[in-house]
């Protein structure tokens, strides 16, 4: 069954389901919910009846939205009363952007610096050799500076750190650089050939020097997540679902890297999963070609919360490493304009490779030239008339210029943005097109949906402060339910799933969180500090801070009341 049948299909016995649900055989009068949730401030991320009071549960979803009179009208002996004490409800975050890091044990660098020069990773390098047992893997975290430093080689760090293997990536996920044991524990050797889109750095020599780009760096995070042992990587997968309820996030939409996705999928599955993951293939390269069918065997359905659709490639790179494909020359490096990682030729068959699988599109692009390049593809594909129901994503878009708008709208392409990127990286675009670059507002304007999605950190109300600030351009941030809707209903339509989610409506999936602050009133530093106090998925409690209480209906006398303190 296709990707777009299949989410009608379960659209329409949703939505029969709940007709069904409404009205009891033989006495025609309305069932009794399983749960209300009533005395809220209720976001429901509908433009008819953006604000409610109340919802009703009647399995796993929603069968009312209303006045906290109304709902309570609804409850019987068997209902469960959640009385929200006035806190705001949303719907569940959909995080339609996330990497599940997977990794080994490594000691991890302390760097002061968000972008640490060469001085202070010695400094980190050598101190962690001293407190480390030999052999133990050495990570950190870095930014542009490094890359920008050609004393920074494998050779380099073999000399403070000869008997640990120590990998620093750039937080682009693009780049990283390796010594000599790094490269070892994960089996490349000096005649390791450059995947398609990717590069290892040769010294003057023709050995590895030590830089990794692209997909070779790819390559590399799927080797190093392989060699983490089960007990870890379950701990690691248990910690971020933890974290996600706590957040209200009730669905992900996880991109499969750095673990692969049969493993990841058996992780969720050992973990019993509570929240919904969408399973997407983020496929490799090799030195012969793009890997287009690795994962392909994987069932579209493996558990209840658990499916597996769309297909992404990364088409270029980002602006720290100057592998984003752009119109014109980067400012400070006037004679590069950089070069995407897959060849222009590529891109018309990867899009009439998603149309043969019917599977969901979605590609990295970050430079105007790339874009450019995908959106040529699609017209001369078929253009509007194949691609304007497909839903393709770009993810990050950055350079999504204004004269490529209306192209991208008229194909009905999807922006996934991530909120932490903005803002970064603009002495690279240079005065002109700093203003136009990374567009967020202007893409509602133009009628372009936009869904966010973390890419990591995963707080979501870090994220819709970032967006509804915009730091450095303000008349482009979204409003703040601008970005929860972005974050909930826009998210859940790029995946197919706004039938079923993504707002708080009858007839639809009861997932909600309700939150420990109203979003949409405290003041804007405070975002960040939101967690929910109650997440809920398919109307299943999946996380309780404990901070109200659950109470059953009492009907003995009277009007409803509930019953306990």
């Amino acid at each position: 069954m296709t990707l777009r049948r299949s989410t009608r299909l379960t659209a329409t016995l949703g939505a029969l389901a709940t007709a069904l649900c409404l009205v009891s055989a033989g006495n025609g009068q309305s069932p009794t919910p399983d749960v209300v949730v009533v005395n809220g401030r209720v976001f429901t991320a509908d433009r008819s009846r953006p604000y409610a009071e109340a919802l009703a549960i009647r399995g796993d979803r929603i069968v009312a939205v209303g006045t906290s009179a109304d709902v309570e009208s609804l409850g019987g002996a068997g209902t469960t009363r959640v009385d929200a004490g006035g806190r705001l409800v949303i719907p569940g975050i959909n995080d339609s952007h996330y990497h599940l890091r997977i990794e080994p044990r490594a000691f991890a660098l302390p760097f002061t610096s968000r972008d640490p020069g060469w001085d202070e990773v010695k400094v980190a390098v050598t101190a962690a050799t001293t407190q480390a047992p030999k052999g133990t893997l050495i990570r950190g975290e870095t930014g542009a500076a490094l890359l920008d430093d050609t004393r920074v080689t494998r050779a380099a760090l073999d000399a403070i750190a000869p008997e640990h293997p120590v990998i620093l990536s750039t937080w682009t996920g693009h780049s990283e650089f390796l010594n000599t044991a790094a490269f070892r524990l994960l089996g490349v050797k000096d005649d390791e050939p450059d995947p398609v889109g990717g590069r290892y750095v040769r010294a003057s020599d023709g050995t590895l020097g030590g830089l990794v780009l692209g997909f070779a760096r790819f390559r590399l995070a799927r080797r190093l997540s392989e060699l983490a042992p089960d007990d870890k990587a379950l701990d690691d997968t248990r910690r971020f679902l933890d974290q996600a309820v706590r957040y209200g996030i009730t669905s992900v939409q996880l991109m499969s890297i750095p673990p692969s996705a049969p493993r990841a999928l058996a992780l969720f599955e050992k973990a019993a999963t509570p929240i919904r993951v969408r399973m997407i293939r983020f496929l490799l390269t090799d030195h012969r070609g793009r890997l287009a069918t690795e994962g392909r065997h994987l069932r579209p359905s493996p558990g209840s919360l658990v499916m597996v659709s769309g297909t992404k490639w990364v088409i270029d790179g980002t602006p720290v490493e100057r592998s984003a494909a752009m119109r014109e020359p980067y400012l400070d490096r006037p004679g590069t304009s950089g070069s995407a990682y897959l060849p222009d030729a590529e891109i018309p068959t990867i899009l009439r490779e998603s149309l043969q699988n019917d599977d969901q599109l979605l590609v990295h692009v970050v430079g105007d030239r790339t874009i450019q390049t995908v959106l040529n593809a699609m017209d001369a594909t078929g253009g509007r008339a194949v691609w304007a129901t497909r839903r393709v994503r770009f993810e990050h878009a950055d350079s999504l210029m204004p004269d490529l708008i209306p192209r991208a709208k008229a194909l009905g392409v999807i922006v996934v943005q991530n909120p932490t990127h903005l803002g970064l990286n603009l002495k690279q675009w240079g005065p002109e097109r700093a203003p136009q670059n990374q567009p967020m507002r202007a893409l509602l304007d133009a009628g372009i949906p936009l869904a966010i999605g973390s890419d990591g950190p995963n707080n979501p109300y870090l994220n819709i402060m970032l967006a509804a600030t915009y730091r450095g351009k303000p008349a482009d941030a979204l409003t703040r339910e601008q970005a929860v809707t972005a974050y909930t209903l826009t998210a859940a339509y790029a995946e197919f799933a706004e039938k079923d989610k993504g707002s708080l409506e009858p007839g639809k999936l009861a997932d909600l969180a309700v939150l420990s602050q109203d979003i949409f009133r405290v003041p804007t530093q405070e975002l960040p500090k939101t967690v929910s106090v109650l997440t809920m998925v398919g109307g299943r409690v999946v996380y309780d801070a404990k901070v109200r209480s659950l109470q059953p209906f009492d009907r003995r006398d009277g009007p409803m009341t509930a019953a306990g303190p």
